[in-house]
């Protein structure tokens, strides 16, 4: 069972409910909370002009309601957003967004029904997912999905599975529903999840690598990055020195490496601090009452405000992929020492057969696309904006495309990664070395169990899939 509160919702309680069989359950105290708002902010729209409550929204904000349509004000909101085009969104993908949704709910800035924190916390323990298309949103809301989803719980919308009884959603509830960010964030935190796991798995790739190259420990030396005190890059030749087993780094077989390995902490610590940024942005936004307007408790009104803005997040991701597309170049780079004899005393590419034999030359060709994908999925998608509703709403963040490129990131540079184990592993198999009592023994172990022994030239699509699958537990070693 998991339990909402609206305040403590980590990026790992996302993943879980998304991928797994939970039952949600809401908090009294948050309970009582969103009662209290919905109180609130029924007494106060019956005094003044209250924002999608009492007028139109966008250009329509100066409009007022009259009360013969008032009732009917909320549904005619959620048809006319639940314009959603494109696929899908996945079931995780739904399931993070409902769950995101309703923890913003239940701290108590919304002043919606409660009867909406219950229906999705019933939702999601149920299994029942509504049908979300993915194409509608720039950074200012999520309007589409949620309007999906609000019409679906009012009954007026197919499930895609499951089903729940209609929920009343009138005008209070609406706009307080759909005003947020949830889809975005959903995907943003499932990316971020995904890139943190590959970057902690990209060291133990690179210490395979690191065996294989006869690397020279000076690069990872406490005294070096005491110098220079980046927390990222500190951490990663730390890892380093951890997974290799070093604790007086003793004399390399050259006096410098290539950059793939001697720059390894300098460009890897950038991507360590960027996602460790996004993930704090992410912590603050999941856990917000990002309404607008915005019900407070505390001072007893309502406000009308830009939390819906979310440059925070569209900047952050903008960093984190690129920060990740040069961590994946220093990946390719590997692979390129690791087909060269110069550097194994291997033979090129790694091939052991007759003359000619091609061994895993094409796995340079497989990892340049797969870099290439991740340079376009890197490129910043924060430097255009938008102009919309008749100039009213002049500016847009585009963190929902951020987002989407970041999962897109987060696929290509797993199979950069991959490449590099397949061919650091078949190395290791070649010309074995001692790797006794240090972690990265149990890395290669894993691998060496998973991926086919075969060095003969053949396919290497299965072996790719396989050590794709692998990083996520080579991540925890």
């Amino acid at each position: 069972m998991f339990t909402v509160d609206g305040r403590t919702l980590r990026l790992e309680d996302v993943r879980l409910v998304a991928e797994e069989d939970v039952r949600v359950t809401v908090d009294e105290a948050a309970m009582r909370r969103a009662a209290q708002a919905w109180e609130l902010v029924t007494e106060l729209s019956a005094r003044r002009e209250i924002y999608g409550r009492t007028t139109g929204v966008g250009a329509n904000r100066d409009l007022t309601i009259d009360e013969d349509s008032s009732p009917e004000h909320g549904r005619r909101l959620l048809r006319s957003h639940a314009g959603g085009a494109g696929p899908l969104l996945s079931a995780a993908h739904v399931r993070a967004m409902m769950l995101i949704r309703l923890n913003q709910l239940a701290a108590g800035g919304s002043g919606v029904h409660p009867r909406l924190l219950t229906a999705l916390a019933q939702v999601l323990t149920s299994g029942a997912l509504p049908r979300v298309h993915a194409f509608g949103a720039i950074g200012t809301g999520d309007l589409t999905m949620l309007a999906e989803t609000g019409l679906t719980l009012a009954g007026e919308r197919p499930w895609a599975t499951g089903h729940l009884d209609p929920v009343a959603m009138d005008t209070s509830d609406a706009l307080a529903f759909m005003s947020s960010n949830a889809s975005t964030l959903a995907e943003a935190a499932l990316a971020c999840l995904s890139l943190e796991r590959l970057l902690r798995a990209s060291h133990v790739v690179t210490a395979l690598s690191y065996v294989v190259l006869g690397g020279s420990p000076e690069a990872y030396a406490t005294a070096v990055h005491a110098a220079k005190p980046h927390p990222g890059q500190v951490w990663c030749a730390a890892e380093m020195r951890r997974l290799l087993g070093m604790v007086t780094p003793p004399p390399g077989r050259r006096i410098q490496d290539p950059y793939g390995l001697r720059a390894f902490p300098q460009v890897q610590g950038p991507a360590v601090d960027a996602l460790a940024y996004l993930r704090s942005v992410l912590t603050v936004e999941i856990n917000a009452s990002a309404e607008n307007p915005m019900v407070s408790l505390a001072a007893g009104d309502v406000f009308h405000n830009a939390h819906f803005h979310t440059a925070y997040l569209a900047t952050a991701l903008d960093q984190a992929r690129a920060t990740v597309h040069h961590v994946a170049e220093l990946s390719a780079a590997r692979l390129g020492d690791l087909v060269e004899p110069s550097f194994t005393d291997l033979p090129a590419f790694l091939a052991d057969g007759p003359p000619g034999s091609s061994g895993v030359m094409i796995l340079e060709y497989v990892t340049h696309d797969a870099l290439a994908t991740l340079r376009q999925a890197a490129l910043p998608v924060t430097l255009g904006t938008a102009v919309v509703s008749r100039g009213v709403e002049d500016h847009a963040s585009f963190s929902t495309q951020a987002a989407r490129q970041a999962v897109s990131a987060a696929d290509a540079y797993r199979q950069v990664l991959a490449c590099e184990l397949v061919a650091a592993v078949r190395a290791l198999r070649m010309r074995p070395a001692d790797l006794l009592d240090i972690p990265i023994r149990d890395a290669f172990d894993l691998a060496a169990a998973t991926l086919d022994p075969s060095t003969a030239d053949r396919p290497f699509s299965d072996d790719l899939t396989k050590a794709a699958a692998l990083l996520d537990t080579l991540s925890d070693i």
